[in-house]
């Protein structure tokens, strides 16, 4: 294992004492238990958003602190979701008194976790709504989850929700349009190989030269099949088909498109299967209104990428557009 860190149990307090130092003009990092806030919470009568789950992930989640995005996040240990304890207290922490939204990954631990946590905030008068996000088409049920995955669209979701909550909307009406972002999107991912957690310190799961895995889950989870590798065109091609007959999407729609690299994929690849993406749309028709191409919601050193498609209207477009100012995502800001 090849890896720039110290010891292997340090390694996630010791990136979120990197973060505090890094992005100390936007962020808060509070230890003990660990949670990332933004520097000016809470803002008094903004509905607060908060997410999380393991590290290993990044920038997802903490990356995603700041104005028009995320109110603080809750990292756990490396692909491992974080106790009720940080997330309760991170709720605490961003309450401006009109609410707080917890959006949260379909994964069986986060999602009881995130549970338990707005229970407790409940009982102290806190009001939570808990949305989750279930966007990936490969499998229904999984090593991790009961149901969909959820992956890619966490990220379109916290941005449209963040200038939502940002613009003063009611905590109804952002946990709303999460659930819209989530009904509008559809993600899959490919594996060209493992990834390695510091504590193992061996790859998650066995893929040979000869093998990519379609379908892999952000923590290694099994995918639909192995196949041969192939060009980026068909692998574009076998993703985007099953992402867009799932919805389905049709002729006419506008998409923002998200191809997000998985840690280990050069940019230029990515915008190879961007480039693949537009021509595989353009033939059915499907316009694409706006991009998102980068390495967002990772999987430690992995090399492969994910796709997303999010069916826009006038006020996703909108709310996408809206400044953002995070560490992970910045624009008009």
């Amino acid at each position: 294992m090849k890896k720039l860190i110290n010891r292997p149990e340090d390694v996630v307090r010791e990136e979120l004492a990197g973060i505090a130092l890094a992005h100390a003009d936007r962020l808060r990092v509070h230890t003990d238990p660990h949670y990332i806030v933004r520097a000016d919470a809470a803002v008094e009568g903004k509905v607060a958003i908060v997410s999380g789950g393991g590290s290993g992930h990044e920038p997802m989640h903490g990356g995603f602190v700041g104005p028009g995005m995320l109110d603080a996040a809750c990292p756990g240990e490396v692909f491992t979701s974080p106790t009720p304890d940080p997330i309760l207290e991170a709720t605490r922490a961003v309450d401006g008194g009109a609410g707080v939204l917890h959006i949260v990954k379909n994964y069986t631990g986060d999602v009881m976790n995130f549970e338990m946590a707005a229970e407790l905030a409940a009982a102290e008068d806190i009001t939570v709504e808990q949305v989750v996000l279930d966007d990936d088409v490969a499998v229904r049920d999984s090593l991790y989850t009961a149901g969909r995955r959820g992956v890619g669209a966490t990220v379109l979701a916290e941005k449209i929700c963040g200038a939502a909550a940002e613009a003063g909307r009611p905590l109804e009406e952002v946990a709303g349009l999460a659930r819209t972002v989530n009904a509008s999107a559809r993600s899959m991912g490919v594996a060209l190989t493992s990834c390695t957690t510091p504590m193992s310190g061996k790859p998650t799961f066995e893929l040979a030269d000869d093998e990519i895995e379609f379908g892999v889950g952000i923590h290694g989870e099994p995918g639909r099949e192995r196949r041969a590798p192939a060009p980026a065109r068909d692998i574009v091609d076998a993703l985007a088909t099953a992402i867009v007959d799932d919805l389905p999407f049709a002729r006419g729609d506008r998409v923002l498109a998200f191809v997000n690299g998985m840690g280990g994929t050069p940019l230029m690849e990515l915008y190879v299967v961007f480039n693949e993406l537009h021509r595989f749309l353009e033939g059915r028709g499907i316009g694409i209104a706006r991009s998102l191409v980068g390495s967002y919601m990772t999987a430690l050193d992995m090399a492969g990428c994910s796709l997303t498609l999010l069916r826009l209207d006038d006020e996703l477009t909108a709310l996408w557009d809206a400044p953002v100012n995070t560490p992970g995502l910045r624009w008009g800001a």
